[in-house]
């Protein structure tokens, strides 16, 4: 029955619910990304099909499935979601700040990579999936779209 398994690896990720509920988790992910060379990256999992995203609760020690539509936002450390390719390319990049629908703020810097004549914010935040990456200070927030009440570019 184990050579049926995928092999996965955790990753350390705090979950925010809407209402500001933090959960310390650690989610799995397979040892070879579907869209990508190498690993699968926590906004894989987070933007792919499934409905339910298998994760192990830190607290209590117990399998729990998120339901990915319902979270806010995932943390996960730098390295944990960092893809080969961005050390090539020069990114278009922003410093904002993500309003929340639940009233939190979060502050950073979106960092995105697009065709010149397609390369504004609002085209990059009206692409398809449903998680972006915001970078922040050591993390990475990966933002569920349905959760963000405004985007404001700072500094400008």
């Amino acid at each position: 029955m184990d050579e049926l398994k995928v092999p996965k690896s955790r990753a350390p990720a705090e979950v925010l619910l809407p209402g500001g509920g933090a959960r310390r988790v650690a989610l799995f992910l397979a040892q070879a990304a579907s869209g990508h060379a190498g690993p699968e990256l926590p906004s894989d999992l987070l933007n792919g099909q499934h409905e339910f995203v298998p994760a192990l609760d830190e607290a209590g020690g117990g399998m729990t499935f998120l339901q990915r539509g319902a979270i806010a936002v995932v943390r996960v450390a730098r390295a944990a979601e960092q893809e080969d390719a961005e050390a090539l390319t020069l990114p278009t990049e922003h410093e904002v700040e993500v309003h929340l629908v639940d009233g939190a703020v979060l502050t950073g810097l979106v960092s995105y990579l697009r065709p010149p004549d397609r390369s504004r914010l609002v085209d990059f935040l009206n692409e398809a999936p449903p998680f972006f990456r915001l970078l922040e200070a050591g993390t990475v927030a990966l933002v569920n779209k349905r959760h963000v009440a405004r985007v404001v570019l700072v500094g400008r």
